[in-house]
């Protein structure tokens, strides 16, 4: 338990908070395996602390953009994936109150828990503190991602990127074909084409469903006409 008490002041340093009420970072950690106190009350109120900050972080920033632009650059930055890259940064994974089983399981990786946590902890700092230091921490983490964010790509699938840069080049939208469905009903694989028959370019993407192959094939084409775009610009 010492060790799991000293892992914790490295938390709180990497978070830059140090809690009042430690219990409220246990609690924060654990998961509905390990105890009947576990984190997920805490997870829905540090889920209103990360909308609140982020939505008034993108309207500092981001002063031009309208409502709707906002909303979704904000949705973009507070899913799964942006939440596990906050809990990677921090080593979460090193911290959780785990059952055997999760353990077992890799859930001390899997993705849904690691942002439930991490939403978990700007509750518990809420709780411990205030509205304004969560705010605050929460600011600090994301800073990274606030710095390099691009409101015009930023939540955007590749396949609206794909046809919003052809549209801006005046280029038809691109056509897509389904080649292949392969495997028995509930576990198919698609394979869809992405044609764009004015730049003679051509890609494969395959996926669970026919819109993942779609969006695997647009994203090819994307990093395609980047590289054609470089090869230009040298």
């Amino acid at each position: 338990m010492s060790t799991r008490r000293l892992s914790l002041g490295l938390l709180q340093e990497q978070l830059g908070y140090q809690f009042t009420n430690p219990k409220l970072l246990q609690q924060a950690l654990t998961h509905r395996s390990y105890a009947v106190e576990h984190y997920e009350r805490l997870e829905f109120l540090g889920d209103g602390v990360l909308n609140c900050t982020i939505a008034y972080c993108l309207y500092q920033q981001f002063k031009g953009q309208k409502e709707g632009e906002l909303s979704r650059i904000r949705a973009h930055l507070v899913r799964q994936e942006a939440l596990v890259v906050i809990a990677q940064n921090l080593q979460l994974s090193r911290y959780l109150f785990l059952g055997d089983g999760e353990l077992k399981s890799g859930g001390s990786e899997r993705p849904s828990i690691l942002a439930d946590a991490v939403e978990a902890i700007f509750g518990a700092i809420f709780c411990d503190a205030d509205f304004a230091t969560a705010q605050s921490v929460v600011t600090r983490l994301y800073q990274p991602m606030l710095d390099e964010l691009d409101p015009n790509t930023a939540g955007k699938d590749a396949k609206t990127q794909l046809q919003e840069r052809l549209q801006a080049q005046k280029l038809p939208v691109p056509k897509y074909d389904i080649l292949s469905i392969e495997g028995a009903a509930h576990e198919q694989t698609f394979t869809m084409s992405c044609e764009i028959p004015a730049l003679s370019l051509k890609t494969q993407g395959t996926g669970a469903s026919r819109r993942i192959a779609e969006q695997d094939a647009a994203s090819k084409a994307m990093r395609l006409l980047d590289k054609g775009s470089k090869k230009l610009r040298k």
